[in-house]
């Protein structure tokens, strides 16, 4: 891929840029397995040497993102897009970077942000100043004037828009409202439009109170045959592509394994749950957050009303928002089969050690850091990884995401 922007010194976040592709997804394999190798034979023994490692998922190297989360800089006449410059002077005015033609955004994604802008104009939306008061350019010593903080934009594989513009404050509300009818006409593929605040002097990218200002308050996101349905405060996967082909191998392992019930801890707006969801299955998904539980509900009776498959499907479907680990040391019944996807920090030893003495027959494991992964697999002993495949989430970053399918000796 090539970078303009990267080639000048503007943007350096792309850090594999300068080496090849597929090196990047080689290294990336080798990369997982010397972290699991370890695990998989001293450690769980000899009989976890059958590790099948399948061929990598590699999605397309350029205009792969779906979203945007761009830092507002400038002024409200005249506003930048992008990140803030790691050039700035010590001590001087802080500066920002143009990002809006940044290559791993897709067409229709870029198209998007010169209607934007406008409104940031027209609404008079003040960029928050982020000009040091004392010589150190951080948020807590920033200037603290302005209201808009960032920008973030979601794309939908249909093509169309969810825009969320963070706030400092309440106050300019009433003007971006004044101007969705405006932004309606400008941008006719925004389909969900929110203001968030975030009031705080520190470094968090957005606040906990959303104020939607549209009819519509998901996003749809169409994935081989199931829509999950996006709120503002949801949280889903930066690559669609390699997104719908993770939920697909899950799907088909979980097939294989054939569980009467299955959890899904940490499950969002419910991708694996409900691509696995079957005639017959108990499926029950948990997730801190009550936005993307509303999101999963939404899905899971929009797929029940479809038709009888899908109703027969969705059945046994429910969801509940929860602390994955404070659910499953307290269950009412065992399933036969568990999917986690962590954050980063995996699912740690209290809920590693409770899956291991569970008797819980299978357990997918969807991690985006390996090096967490090797760690809980080493408090499971009895579920022995029997398969894996790395899936290339984040090119030209060290970042990617495993799926290790795990199964009690």
């Amino acid at each position: 891929m090539q970078c303009h922007h990267y080639d000048a010194g503007r943007c350096r976040s792309c850090t594999l840029l300068e080496v090849a592709h597929p090196t990047q997804v080689a290294d990336k394999e080798r990369h997982v397995r010397s972290l699991l190798d370890p695990v998989v034979g001293p450690v769980l023994g000899p009989a976890a040497g059958d590790l099948a490692w399948l061929p990598p998922v590699v999605g397309a190297e350029a205009g792969f993102r779906n979203k945007a989360k761009m830092v507002v800089t400038g002024t409200a006449e005249a506003p930048l897009l992008g990140i803030l410059d790691a050039r700035t002077a010590p001590g001087g005015p802080v500066q920002g970077v143009d990002l809006t033609d940044c290559p791993l955004y897709p067409a229709p994604l870029q198209a998007a942000f010169g209607p934007l802008a406008e409104l940031i104009t027209r609404a008079r939306l003040q960029p928050y100043d982020l000009t040091p008061t004392r010589g150190r350019v951080t948020p807590k010593d920033a200037a603290r004037r302005g209201e808009l903080k960032n920008l973030l934009v979601t794309l939908s594989p249909d093509g169309e828009l969810m825009v969320r513009l963070v706030l400092r404050s309440q106050e300019p509300v009433a003007r971006v409202r004044k101007h969705l009818p405006w932004l309606r006409a400008a941008l006719p593929t925004l389909a969900v439009l929110s203001v968030n605040l975030q009031p705080e002097h520190k470094a968090v990218l957005e606040g906990d109170t959303e104020i939607v200002l549209t009819e519509r308050q998901t996003l749809p996101m169409r994935m081989d045959g199931v829509t999950l349905h996006l709120r503002p405060q949801s949280f889903f996967q930066t690559n669609t592509e390699v997104a719908a082909a993770l939920y697909r191998q899950a799907r088909e392992w979980v097939e294989e394994a054939a569980p009467a019930s299955l959890w899904d801890l940490y499950c969002g707006v419910g991708g694996f749950a409900l691509h696995c969801a079957a005639p017959g299955r108990e499926v029950t998904g948990i997730e801190i957050s009550a936005e993307a539980v509303a999101s999963a509900l939404t899905t899971r009776d929009e797929l029940a009303a479809a038709s009888p498959d899908g109703a027969a499907a969705m059945a046994g479907v429910r969801f509940a928002a929860g602390d994955a680990t404070a659910f499953a040391l307290d269950p009412s019944a065992v399933p036969e089969m568990v999917v986690v996807n962590p954050p980063r920090r995996g699912i740690g030893p209290d809920l590693a050690r409770w899956l291991e003495a569970s008797g819980v027959r299978h357990v997918l494991y969807s991690s985006c850091n390996a090096a967490t992964l090797a760690r809980d697999l080493a408090e499971m002993p009895s579920l022995r990884p029997v398969r894996g495949r790395l899936l290339d989430m984040f090119p030209h970053s060290r970042h990617y995401e495993v799926l290790t399918l795990l199964e009690r000796a």
